[in-house]
């Protein structure tokens, strides 16, 4: 007796907004499977995701879900705050979790979860009627202790870690008891034991009797997956169980930068500061929370520095202090390219000298300009482009995309790029406006491996010159640069410093 799908494609082809499209699907989710689906940067992994959550027209083809109700069955977890309106608003409103004077006003997990959340800026909270809250406390605790997140639920949205976010917005969907599970790169920047709590929960989810289809990397498929799928270039070119999948073939190395144009970019004008930064004792705390403890800490120009740590241990809020967007800052005794923070410097003056990317700047940044403007943005530190390029600086913009090959991608907006993509236009625009300081926190989180090799190369290319200064936070020791010499190692906002090389 054959098994009812819970979902099915059949000659299917299906289109983004964007024009990119998936063709020649066969594919079907049956009871008792989990599938990872694997693939290149661009390779419509992100898509096929879309496609099995009910959100792109079929053009040919059919697209079948025989049981159940789509939206009821089939959940895709969040990448971001977008699935509700007062929730993304607020998040933007109060998008730098570093601003604590405005944090307190920001919701908490519970009131996320439950959706309690109020319009920002509420001012008398009894002005706004709410529906009870969505689901029992039980349930709520159930699937908060699946997720290890009982200890945030009192928290604020702001104040949350890259992984924190993660599991939070996994929980959300585990509240709706899907039949079926999509998730996108879920193991993106989590850190060892992070992740090693995330397959056990991917486990035990899937024992449960959810089935599962995440994007994913060869390197992160939990136990449960039993089937792969294998996409390049819109079309499935390999399908079937886990344990039938062939080895991949020795792929030639594929050119992601322009060669003849790097040369123009190595040349750096001399920094003008002799120390990057220079923290006394240096504290931030929230709430209760102490997340830096009387730090000392100093980089000096051409200093190339990995900062390693757990999530939530404080790297997130050290690196807020350095690019000016942490109002403790003023509390606190630290300098920054030579000049004491709060002596009349703004934080233009700081952020011109800084070359930028983060998590938090992926998860917030407005997604509707198209790439070319995403880019220019970086000579302004602005989230997006809103003025006139002058010749000279039109004529950079150009060159960095044509650096990182990105000219076709130029007028697609940022919405219909691949999460890959969307990392891999950001790191032009941190790059954009050649700085002589470059503070990079997990620039590889999502870029399939080739992507990230040849981003770790070009740094190292980049930082040859001792004018160049490096900040680099990741959670794979094999994706920090080589040129890397020295270690700031945080642990419960504590920090140790490490010398690895001359």
């Amino acid at each position: 007796m054959h098994s009812i799908p819970f979902l099915q494609l059949e000659d299917t082809a299906l289109r983004r907004p964007s024009g990119f499209v998936l063709n020649h699907l066969n594919w079907s989710l049956l009871p008792g499977e989990n599938w990872a689906v694997l693939g290149a940067t661009g390779s419509g992994k992100s898509t096929f995701l879309d496609a099995l959550a009910g959100r792109l027209p079929v053009l040919t083809g059919r697209f079948s879900h025989p049981v159940g109700v789509l939206r009821e069955t089939v959940e895709r977890v969040a990448n971001d705050y977008g699935f509700d309106r007062n929730v993304a608003s607020s998040a933007r409103f109060y998008q730098q979790r570093f601003n604590a004077d405005a944090a307190d006003e920001a919701p908490t997990v519970w009131e996320v979860l439950q959706n309690q959340v109020r319009p920002p800026g509420t001012v008398d909270e009894h002005s706004v009627s709410l529906a009870p809250p969505a689901y029992p406390e039980e349930w709520l605790a159930d699937v908060a202790e699946w997720v290890q997140i009982t200890h945030l639920l009192g928290r604020k949205l702001t104040s949350l870690s890259n992984g924190e976010t993660r599991r939070t917005l996994l929980a959300r969907s585990l509240l709706r008891r899907p039949r079926v599970l999509l998730l996108d790169h879920p193991f993106g920047g989590l850190d060892t034991q992070s992740r090693d709590r995330l397959h056990q929960t991917l486990n035990r989810i899937a024992r449960e009797g959810t089935a599962l289809v995440l994007v994913t990397s060869p390197q992160e498929i939990p136990d449960c997956i039993t089937h792969v799928a294998e996409l390049e270039n819109g079309e499935m070119v390999w399908q079937g169980p886990k344990a039938d999948r062939p080895a991949p073939a020795e792929a030639a190395p594929e050119m992601l930068t322009d060669p003849d144009l790097l040369p123009r970019w190595l040349h750096l004008p001399p920094a003008p500061f002799d120390q990057a930064v220079e923290m006394r004792s240096v504290s931030v705390r929230y709430g209760e929370k102490e997340v830096l403890k009387a730090l000392n800490w100093a980089v000096r120009r051409g200093e190339k520095w990995a900062v390693l740590g757990p999530n939530g241990s404080g790297k997130s809020t050290l690196l807020s202090l350095i690019t000016a967007d942490n109002p403790q800052g003023y509390r606190n005794d630290y300098s920054l390219f030579d000049r004491r923070r709060g002596s009349g410097e703004s934080i233009w003056d700081i952020k011109q000298n800084i070359g930028f990317v983060s998590p938090e700047l992926h998860l917030y940044f407005p997604r509707e300009q198209p790439v070319w403007k995403v880019v220019a943005s970086g000579l302004f530190d602005t989230s997006g482009l809103f003025r006139k390029l002058s010749p000279d600086q039109a004529e950079q913009t150009d060159f960095m995309l044509a650096l990182l090959r990105l000219q076709p991608l130029r007028n697609k907006r940022l919405d219909q790029l691949s999460t890959g993509e969307q990392r891999w236009v950001l790191l032009a625009r941190a790059l954009v406006k050649n700085p002589p300081l470059l503070v990079l926190d997990e620039p590889c989180q999502n870029l399939d491996p080739a992507h990230m090799n040849r981003f770790r190369d070009l740094i190292d290319e980049l930082c040859r010159t001792s004018d160049r200064t490096l900040l680099y936070v990741s959670h794979y020791p094999d994706e920090i640069p080589r040129c890397v010499t020295n270690v700031l190692r945080l642990n419960e906002g504590v920090g140790t410093v490490e010398v690895t090389g001359s």
